[in-house]
């Protein structure tokens, strides 16, 4: 069988053998990745490491693989937004599945594991700020997934249009998706300690957020409308900006994948914990044990 070979220009390879933006070499990627958002936040992963093979930066991509009680590692930071997301799996991808050397893809399959913990706003009663959230199901409001073929064959579409109808969504904002996390890997790392519901992954904090300063928003209502929601006994339990991005590409590409995040603002409470950093390592410790 003939392999698909990858020109220079579409997949970029640095002097040094290391992909484009990650600058990471194919033999220093472990099967198992936990991402995070903040740079600074794969030193505070790392600290529990027994051992360090390898810490590499660039930009926002700070990445530091080694080992945890027996487990081989990779943390990788993605920065925000689900666009750096689309940077971070696809490249992670071609580490695990193209050979650097032919440009050609790996006949054998390479499937990673990759559990994302961030923070995120709570949009119910029931998650109050210090809550773990697991992210069953995510709905895309950043458009990501719908460049690419095979998008529909991921996603809830009944989910898609329930939503939709109860929002009376205006199509200018582009069609919402809805990216399914892994199952069998949200029993894993969730377990009985925490919350599992719909996420909405936006494409920004501020108007798609529902906040609202200097600049009006197009639906003033969009929150309440949101924490309305209920679909086979669901809710939509928090905000974030990377869950529909992660959990669709990884579908895609075969790979495993989930989103778990501390609550650090209730949005329907109004409230802030501005010290989160302090406590957030209860989660990573959780998901260090549990990955």
């Amino acid at each position: 069988m003939e392999h698909k070979h990858f020109a220079p220009s579409e997949l970029i390879i640095n002097a040094d053998g290391s992909c484009f933006h990650l600058h990471l070499r194919p033999e220093q990627m472990a099967d198992k990745i936990i991402l995070v958002g903040d740079p600074a936040r794969v030193n505070t992963v790392a600290a529990h490491f027994d051992n360090i093979e390898c810490d590499v930066s660039n930009r926002e991509f700070h990445t530091i693989t080694g080992t945890y009680k027996g487990k081989r590692i990779t943390c990788q930071s993605h920065g925000i937004g689900c666009d750096n997301i689309d940077i971070v799996v696809n490249e992670l991808d071609t580490l695990a599945n193209i050979d650097y050397q032919t440009r050609t893809e790996i006949p054998n399959h390479r499937t990673l594991t990759m559990v994302r913990i961030g923070t995120c706003g709570g949009l119910q009663p029931f998650t109050p700020t210090g809550t773990f959230i697991a992210s069953v199901k995510s709905i895309g409001f950043d458009g990501l997934l719908n460049y690419y073929a095979g998008r529909n064959q991921v996603c809830d579409l009944q989910l898609e249009e329930a939503f939709k109808e109860h929002m009376k969504w205006n199509p200018i904002k582009g069609a919402p998706y809805v990216a399914v996390a892994d199952k069998e890997l949200i029993s894993q790392i969730a377990q009985d300690d925490m919350v599992r519901g719909y996420t909405i992954a936006c494409g920004g904090f501020y108007g798609p957020q529902g906040r609202q300063l200097r600049a009006d928003i197009e639906d003033p209502n969009q929150n309440e409308k949101i924490e309305s929601f209920e679909h086979d006994g669901m809710k939509v339990c928090n905000f974030e900006m990377e869950s529909s991005a992660l959990a669709g590409l990884a579908s895609l590409l075969g790979h495993r994948a989930m989103t778990c995040c501390m609550v650090i603002a209730n949005r329907y409470a109004k409230e802030m914990n501005t010290e989160y950093k302090n406590t957030i390592d209860t989660l990573i410790r959780k998901v260090l044990d549990r990955i």
